[in-house]
């Protein structure tokens, strides 16, 4: 268990210190949501209060605020998409915030209820219905349709038509349940709201988890926190009724803790005679109904105990049976599995959110006790696969800054795919520690478990982020290699599905090397040609035989197509035309593509064919024909429009320049690993004869996943709101001026308000431009998520 990093703050001054109130969560999307008991910018009591905060693991320094509250908030629960945040405190407030327009740093309360007077304890989204597994019999399989299976999953709630339902389902300290439902985003309809009461009568209840059924509905245990009464199960089926919602609760078998091991507890927790209490309940995974891991302790020490629910087969009395011969009666009951026990409370606990078998053998329990020791426990046995002390570490003289450094846990959390646990002490510093691999937990994160990692998440849409602060640099290039050897040997038809997603987990790999810079920016620029070339063959009007694209690329891909003019002769003229209007709102795109090949066409001398499997696009000869097609469609729009023509600023008024680029583009693929002399002299020609436009590179903002983390010291010693100078690249984009990284624009030297990636670092203009439907299109592409994958963050520049 490494330590990666810390983000700290100025301690609070006298403020007074909440007993386990703080807490943290992390979505799929690894953004961390956590609260702090003041403000972040604030170290004194004047904000005390109950504040949330969310920050993406890739610049965790760069927290936003999204609430502040008076009551205590109890509750922070992302939904499986990590594009919803449900807050709930203890006076029974529950609101349900999503990011406005996709931005990471800004967010709209969309819906909002209450339960006066309840103190809600735990909250679960609905199940969406989605579950895909490694299948362990052909986990060795080539095809990614055999070694990940779709487990046979209900969803909690169903719609008309069978479509999941969005919602989630909240327990109170009274033992009163509320589900609510929420509305499609564009649909008018209110939300619903509705309570029930888990049993019979109303309990009193101090720890409580939920998890979700496979038959869609969901498990809960609860626990008044006295071993001296059972602990409880319960199944909860909620069912939309037209425009009501029904909640139905039923009675499980429940436990005692003295059934296990009540000699144990005893001897641990009454020496001092003083009784322990149940601290801590939860399900050993979220989408398991079968096992649970109790922590019981006080002061003096803890014990965790799994308990599993088997089927048993009970004798029945020979007087009931039917006949003479020996009957069985199969039961359902908990059974004690394992324990284990430590001389310190339990602060906090945190199990698996999801395991790539469909076993609980690869899961792992952990968890952090009030001598700030962090443990990582088999989920089967609970012995220790390895732990650590906050205290003790060797970067303490980095936080000699601050006086008062407690560490004193409060709460941790693991990622979704379980690389990494998140750490909030007393002081609201968050910790980042590496965890061992789930599946090979015993050895070192290798090339093969990190390849099923990243094909996992290429299939799931699940983010990959914590894998690449784990990874190795002596791993970058194997792994590069076996990711990119298993897709190539994948279906046709799955590999242009997954495509960009390839190249996006492709160029984070990459990014972490200094030598992969430019292989990168390779993979994103023909991820934007790519873009651009979809983009361009939608407004394409189709006839009857077959669309204007596959007519376009079986005429440029023929054999001897070098003059871009006599292959618009092979093209009919009406399937290409588009409106006037459209094409001139297109020219800046229009100019970056030529300004590609421009810039291609010049490297092209100083390439030499690598011995590595390496991606360069030059060497590519899918996107040097992707550019060949975008020149001829350019060709004739200009017959439409010669406005929308990209502008060349070349020594001959009469050159033409896009025949001139089309002409050593086709030479250049009919062999693009030995390219003829005659062509590399041409392009040495090339900028003496027009002027080459550099295309805007990559600027890799500070960030953690780059190839400055590999060069650092772990753990690496941050803070918040602070743009750490360790992670500062030296091969800054060379621009004076700010790029428009989707719209290709400049933006100004120092543009007051752009968007920025949290995770590439590109920018993107806010202000809208000429508004045509083809633009505004463009646009609506590239308004969830940058080309990377990663969220976009208003950044404003004041002055």
């Amino acid at each position: 268990m490494d330590y990666l990093f810390c983000i700290k703050r100025k301690p609070s001054k006298g403020c007074p210190d909440l007993n386990e109130a703080l807490i943290t969560t992390i979505s799929s999307n690894n953004v961390i949501a956590f609260t702090t008991q003041t403000e972040i910018e604030d170290n004194s009591i004047r904000s005390y209060g109950s504040h949330v905060y969310v920050a993406d693991l890739n610049t965790p320094w760069l927290s936003h605020k999204i609430l502040s509250n008076a009551c205590l908030v109890t509750v922070l629960q992302w939904d499986s998409t990590g594009e919803l945040l449900l807050m709930a405190d203890e006076s029974g407030s529950i609101q349900i915030y999503q990011m406005k327009e996709h931005v990471l740093n800004e967010w709209n309360l969309k819906w909002q209820t209450s339960l006066h007077g309840e103190h809600i304890l735990s909250a679960a989204f609905f199940h969406s219905g989605k579950k895909t597994c490694l299948n362990p019999e052909k986990k060795d399989s080539l095809f990614y349709n055999e070694k990940f299976q779709n487990v046979k999953f209900a969803c909690s709630v169903k719609q008309f038509g069978s479509r999941p339902a969005t919602g989630a389902l909240l327990l109170t300290s009274t033992g009163l349940l509320a589900a609510i439902i929420i509305p499609h985003y564009t649909s008018q309809a209110p939300m619903i709201v509705a309570t029930e009461s888990l049993g019979p009568t109303r309990i009193y209840i101090k720890t409580a988890d939920i998890c979700y059924g496979k038959n869609g509905h969901f498990l809960l245990a609860v626990s008044s926190g006295d071993i001296s009464m059972p602990i409880q199960c319960y199944k909860v089926s909620v069912r939309k009724s037209e425009d009501k919602c029904v909640i139905t609760s039923e009675t499980l078998p429940s436990f005692f803790l003295s059934e296990g091991s009540k000699e144990v507890i005893m001897e641990v927790f009454l020496k001092d005679r003083r009784y322990a209490d149940l601290l801590n309940l939860n399900w050993v995974m979220k989408e398991d109904a079968d096992s649970l891991v109790v922590a019981v302790g006080n002061d003096s020490g803890s014990c965790l105990q799994v308990w599993e629910l088997r089927e048993k087969a009970l004798p029945v009395h020979e007087v009931l049976a039917d006949t003479g011969e020996p009957k069985f009666f199969n039961t359902v009951l908990w059974q004690f599995q394992c324990s284990f026990q430590y001389g310190h409370k339990v602060m906090s606990l945190a199990t698996s959110k999801m395991t790539f078998l469909n076993t609980l053998s690869s899961s792992y329990i952990v968890v952090a006790f009030a001598d700030n020791s962090i443990h990582c426990l088999y989920r089967d046995t609970l012995k220790s696969i390895c732990n650590i002390t906050l205290g003790n570490l060797p970067s303490e003289e980095h936080f000699s800054k601050y006086s008062r450094s407690s560490h004193r846990i409060h709460t941790i959390d693991m990622s979704w795919l379980g690389n990494v646990l998140i750490v909030i002490d007393a002081d609201s510093y968050i910790h980042v520690f590496k965890l061992p691999p789930q599946i090979e937990s015993s050895t070192p994160l290798s090339v093969p478990y990190a390849t099923t990692m990243l094909e996992y998440c290429l299939m799931t849409g699940l983010d990959w982020l914590d894998l690449l602060l784990v990874l190795r640099s002596g791993m970058l290039d194997p792994l590069c290699d076996r990711f990119t050897e298993s897709f190539n040997r994948q279906p046709s038809s799955i590999q242009q599905y997954y495509y960009i997603k390839y190249m996006c987990i492709k160029a984070s790999l990459y990014r972490l090397s200094l030598q992969g810079q430019s292989k990168a920016n390779d993979l994103i620029q023909y991820l934007m040609l790519h873009s651009i070339a979809t983009s361009f063959k939608s407004l394409l009007r189709p006839s009857e035989q077959c669309s204007p694209g596959d007519s376009l690329s079986s005429v440029v891909t023929a054999e001897g197509q070098n003059d871009v003019d006599k292959v618009l002769m092979h093209l009919e003229a009406k399937e290409f035309t588009v409106e006037p209007s459209t094409l001139q709102s297109l020219q800046q795109l229009i100019q970056w593509v030529s300004d590609l090949a421009l810039n291609l066409l010049v490297k092209l001398p100083d390439s030499r064919p690598s011995v590595a499997k390496s991606y360069e696009l030059l060497r590519d000869i899918k996107a040097i024909n992707t550019l060949r097609e975008m020149l001829v469609l350019i060709r004739i729009w200009g017959l439409l429009r010669p406005a929308c023509l990209p502008v060349f600023n070349k020594s001959d008024f009469n050159l033409d320049v896009l025949a001139l680029i089309f002409r050593l583009l086709s030479k250049l693929v009919q062999n693009v690993s030995e390219p003829e002399d005659s062509l590399i002299d041409e392009c040495c020609l090339l900028p003496s004869q027009v002027q080459v436009q550099q295309l805007q590179l990559q600027n890799n903002r500070v960030v953690l996943a780059s190839h400055q983390m590999f060069q650092q010291l772990l753990p690496l010693s941050l803070e918040f709101n602070v743009e750490p100078e360790c992670l500062i690249s030296s091969n800054d984009s060379f621009y004076g001026q700010t790029v428009d990284s989707i719209r290709h624009v400049f933006l100004g030297r120092s543009p007051r308000c752009i968007k920025q990636c949290v995770r590439c670092g590109s920018s993107a203009g806010i202000v809208p431009v000429t508004r045509t439907a083809a633009i505004r299109a463009w646009d609506q592409r590239w308004s969830k998520s940058c080309l990377c994958g990663g969220h976009w963050r208003v950044q404003i520049t004041h002055g």
